[in-house]
């Protein structure tokens, strides 16, 4: 006969000490089949992990909602995350229960959770953009100017191909937007000859590599694999390349990479630094000025929505905020206008 202190070792073993090897696997398949971007990946993983901790390594098919809730409870009162961490835990471990898990989720009431305050982006006028961007060299110019005058987030920019460019349709294509949505804004006027440089500064990297022999740029898994030539072909390659290469560790093959987003987060903070300009600006900052001046000059808030690629207008609404509000005293008739 097992003893009762026996019996409760050998529940305990069951709760603490688990291997989870086979709970990332199926988490990195699970990104991999929605096409997932390798940031969500990343993060993704990094929640799994802290929840791994939490729990001691619990065996996986033991998880329960209790161990969801003390876990988001913890984050925030405990070490007093900011709500945007918490969100990206919760949807982190909500994607782990009923994608990789294939549990419930629900039931969520009661758990500590720190409001999101109402935040206002902070906005460069058109002369203060000029500013930061004079400070800049190249082609971090030439990428403010993109975040700037397209209204792009800094990873769409850098990851913007030269098939993205339409010079006909005076068109740019974010191809793989926030939630792998497509759109496209208008191409800048004013970049045409800047951009042209651009790509034949691109155009003679690419020429180097290929005499060198080397593998081309990074694909996605999936096209990489239907088309193993593109890596080498003009249409596919950054506009904003690397200037080192990066071996890959599979295969010890040397493929190109865009440019590091640290990089250009760094040239523009130290842009800000110089102009003098009393603000807390960074690449993001010129994503915000886009949307204000637009909103400022009349446009839609509509159309405002549909360039910055937010999926729900409340999120465009923010920069209401930003800019100075018209109020007419007398009311009047619509068919008096």
């Amino acid at each position: 006969m097992i003893s009762q202190d026996n019996q409760r070792d050998s529940a305990e073993l069951q709760l603490t000490g688990t291997s989870w090897v086979s709970v990332y696997d199926r988490l990195n398949a699970a990104i991999q089949v929605r096409q997932y971007s390798p940031k969500t990946l990343q993060i993704y993983k990094h929640w799994t992990r802290q929840f791994q901790t939490f729990t001691k390594s619990k065996d996986p098919s033991l998880l329960s909602m209790e161990d969801v809730k003390g876990f988001l409870s913890l984050l925030a009162v405990d070490r007093k995350l900011a709500p945007s961490s918490q969100n990206q835990a919760f949807n982190a471990l909500l994607f782990l229960f009923k994608q990789v898990l294939e549990k419930e989720f629900e039931n969520v009431e009661g758990v500590v959770r720190v409001q999101r305050k109402l935040s206002i982006p902070v906005v460069l006028s058109r002369k203060e953009v000029d500013q930061v961007i004079r400070q800049l060299e190249s082609p971090y110019d030439l990428v403010a100017q993109l975040l700037y005058g397209c209204g792009l987030r800094l990873s769409e920019c850098l990851e913007l191909r030269v098939q993205d460019l339409n010079f006909e349709m005076m068109v740019l294509t974010v191809s793989d937007g926030k939630g792998r949505k497509a759109r496209t804004a208008p191409l800048p006027q004013a970049l045409l000859s800047a951009l042209q440089a651009q790509l034949d500064q691109v155009r003679q990297v690419h020429q180097a590599d290929l005499t060198a022999g080397y593998a081309g740029t990074f694909l996605p898994d999936a096209l990489a694999e239907k088309y193993q030539r593109a890596s080498r072909e003009w249409e596919w390659q950054w506009l904003f390349p690397a200037k080192m290469l990066t071996q890959v560790p599979a295969t010890h093959e040397y493929r190109r990479y865009h440019l590091h987003e640290t990089h250009v987060q760094k040239a523009i903070k130290l842009a800000v630094l110089r102009s003098k300009i009393p603000k807390r600006a960074s690449a993001q900052t010129f994503r915000h000025s886009f949307a204000s001046h637009l909103l400022q000059a009349n446009y839609d808030i509509r159309t405002i929505q549909e360039l910055l690629g937010h999926s729900d207008v409340k999120t465009t609404m923010i920069y209401t905020h930003t800019v100075q509000s018209v109020t007419l005293k007398e009311p009047k008739s619509p068919l008096d206008f």
